[in-house]
């Protein structure tokens, strides 16, 4: 989703796009070195090798920026909540537990992760929801603190 939202039950209160494009600078990078090395040797420039490690290392990477931006994005609108291509209406969140805290694993942390990931994706950190049909889950975000805010707020007004 692109471009600023129409609709106030729509708008975005809180979005994380998994990664970023500037990763794709690696491959041309990449494709320099190859040409840095190759001259400093006394090869003189030859493009054949550092052409073909710009084109595979950004092929490599535009495959990678592309999964982790459909499976670890996250979005809350006063609706919704995605994480990676799930999308769980929050009528279906009935409460945010508080985050973890003291050496005792809180209940929440063993349960299912939201999105189509096995688990809390690497680099995120997980957040506690009671659901309406009597199970747990994690949300998760790299900025959770954030999320755990806005969502806390969201469920939090529509309780009252």
């Amino acid at each position: 989703m692109t471009g600023p939202s129409t609709t106030a039950s729509s708008e975005r209160l809180f979005y994380e796009p998994g990664a970023s494009w500037a990763w794709l600078l690696a491959g041309p990078a990449a494709g320099a070195a190859m040409l840095a090395i190759q001259i400093s040797a006394g090869y003189g420039p030859q493009p054949l090798v550092p052409g073909l490690f710009l084109v595979l290392v950004s092929g490599f990477l535009t495959v990678q920026v592309k999964a982790a931006r459909i499976h670890t994005s996250v979005e809350l609108t006063r609706d919704t909540l995605r994480q990676g291509a799930e999308i769980t209406k929050l009528t279906e969140i009935i409460e945010v537990y508080p985050p973890a805290s003291g050496p005792d694993m809180p209940k929440w942390q063993a349960a299912r992760a939201l999105g189509e990931l096995t688990g809390v994706p690497r680099g995120r950190t997980g957040i506690g929801v009671k659901m309406s049909n009597k199970r747990t889950a994690q949300a998760w975000a790299r900025r959770h603190a954030k999320l755990r805010e806005e969502l806390t707020k969201l469920v939090e007004d529509r309780a009252s």
